[in-house]
């Protein structure tokens, strides 16, 4: 329809304010949800990698969380912890927890054993391999699932339109809502994407300042 555009610029001229205030909630959530996720997974896959007999149990009840329906996860949680903000966060910690786990018990486990041999010929304790040894070499898979959750993450703040806290997400239902006004629908969507690009760019540009020796490599 001509005077229903996919795209327009006036819209996003007239409603800068809000679209900036829609980003600046989305991009606070993903990222408050990917860091307790990761607050939580890193230590547990790491505890999982030494305790091999805990990787069935965890990753199994994480897969079983993350295969819930989003929009049954968050419709199962507005009765417990209300509308807003709140039910969002916590299911999207559920669903990044299993991407930042496995990918951390993966790291872990692709460890060369003869440098772990070495180290605690070295008079390495526990912890100190843990820190200084393994988690080094497993950053790399790590901070590739950092950037997995997030990604996703960034995707799934939209559906929490549904308990009332979607960021972007609630530019694009009322978009909906507004006769399907194709121009706000499209500058959620376009905003969302340009969104999770600039978080996964900004996590590559800091697992590349984490890991230098890997530059070295590659040159």
């Amino acid at each position: 329809m001509p005077g229903n555009p996919w795209f327009s610029w006036s819209y996003v001229v007239d409603n800068a304010p809000l679209i900036w205030q829609r980003t600046v909630e989305h991009a606070g959530l993903t990222i408050e949800a990917v860091a307790i996720s990761a607050a939580i997974a890193i230590p547990l896959g790491a505890l999982v990698s030494r305790s091999r007999w805990l990787a069935g149990p965890v990753l199994g009840t994480a897969a079983v969380m993350y295969t819930v329906p989003s929009l049954a996860l968050f419709a199962i949680l507005a009765p417990l912890l209300g509308i807003g903000r709140t039910p969002v966060l916590v299911g999207l910690v559920v669903y990044a927890l299993l991407i930042i786990l496995r990918n951390t018990v993966a790291g872990l486990s692709t460890v060369d054993p003869a440098v772990t041999d070495a180290a605690r010929g070295l008079g390495y304790g526990p912890g100190r391999l843990l820190v200084q040894v393994a988690m080094p070499s497993a950053l790399p898979s790590i901070i590739a699932g950092l950037r997995l959750a997030t990604v996703s993450t960034v995707a799934l703040v939209t559906v929490g339109i549904v308990v009332g806290y979607g960021g972007l997400g609630q530019l694009m239902f009322q978009g909906f809502r507004n006769n399907f006004y194709r121009a706000e629908i499209m500058t959620a969507t376009l905003a969302t994407i340009a969104l999770a690009l600039v978080l996964d760019l900004a996590l590559w540009a800091v697992g590349r300042l984490l890991t230098p020796w890997l530059r070295g490599r590659a040159s």
